[in-house]
């Protein structure tokens, strides 16, 4: 049995230095974490050619390296790193700043997978600082990437891994909360499929049916506790009011006259009070209404 009460600062990549910050998103065990669904989807999956880049839109491209990575001094605080790449359709230069640690990231003649935003000036190809994979890897590209909400301090990447950790730490091994004729019924998919499929969908049609899963669910638990609420409701007695109060008499001494309308949700009103079922009502009126105001009411 998955214990989804354990502490996340337990969980592999989270530790003292991070477990505030998730704190600070309302994330305190691994329940909380893999509830913690995305804002959105970037879909990285779908690669372009270099020639096919359209100045201005984020894309994914399928590389070769041909250079080693160029390091320009601008200023004290400033060095940009430049990389060759290219593919069947032409070259295109990758830069970043300040990223030392990119200088023996790279060999030439290996592939590799960035994505970033693309940019063409005077027949020239650039991508400023992309994220990028090996040709093996679907880390960062090659795949549909989930959004979350997030801090300045905890980056996208971070939350991506420790969500990532956590589900490998349940192993699909989360208990199904839905009985299976309703799945089948509805073609649902199971608990453990939808809750991976919502976080790291291999495409957005099971993106789509772990959405449809999860909120059926939540929908059907908010109908049934609603069902449960007016059971136990119905289940007690409310006070009976004697039936030999005649209300016409208040009625008779207001300084204006009731609209039929008014008059027969009293009337109503009347009629339940001299019941011992409780009554649920609300009663709405026009502000500063007289003999053209009306009342309308409904039973909750």
């Amino acid at each position: 049995m998955v214990d989804l009460l354990k502490d996340v600062k337990y969980i592999k990549g989270v530790g003292p230095a991070r477990v505030n910050l998730l704190n600070k998103l309302n994330i305190f065990t691994l329940e909380d974490l893999i509830s913690y669904f995305p804002r959105g989807y970037e879909d990285r999956s779908i690669p372009k050619k270099i020639e096919d880049l359209i100045d201005g839109e984020e894309a994914l491209i399928e590389v070769v390296c041909i250079s080693r990575i160029s390091e320009i001094r601008i200023r004290k605080n400033m060095v940009i790193y430049k990389l060759q790449v290219k593919d069947e359709t032409g070259n295109c230069q990758i830069t970043w700043f300040n990223q030392a640690y990119l200088k023996n990231k790279f060999k030439i003649g290996e592939k590799y997978k960035f994505f970033g935003k693309a940019k063409k000036k005077m027949g020239q190809v650039e991508m400023n600082s992309p994220v990028f994979d090996n040709q093996i890897s679907n880390k960062n590209t090659g795949r549909i990437i989930p959004l979350y909400p997030s801090t300045y301090k905890l980056s996208q990447n971070t939350i991506r891994q420790i969500i990532e950790n956590g589900f490998a730490e349940i192993n699909n091994k989360l208990e199904e909360t839905m009985p299976e004729y309703l799945l089948d019924m509805y073609g649902l998919q199971g608990k453990n499929e939808a809750m991976r499929n919502i976080h790291f969908p291999e495409n957005f049609d099971k993106y789509n049916k772990a959405r449809k899963r999860l909120v059926f669910e939540e929908l059907l638990t908010m109908q049934l506790a609603l069902l449960n609420l007016k059971n136990g409701t119905q289940k007690n007695t409310g006070i009976k009011f004697d039936k030999n109060v005649n209300m016409s008499d208040v009625i008779y001494r207001l300084p204006y006259k009731l609209t039929n309308a008014q008059k027969r949700v009293l009337e109503e009103i009347d009629s339940d009070m001299e019941d011992t079922k409780q009554m649920n009502r609300l009663l709405q009126g026009d502000v500063g209404s007289r003999e053209n105001s009306s009342i309308n009411d409904s039973i909750i």
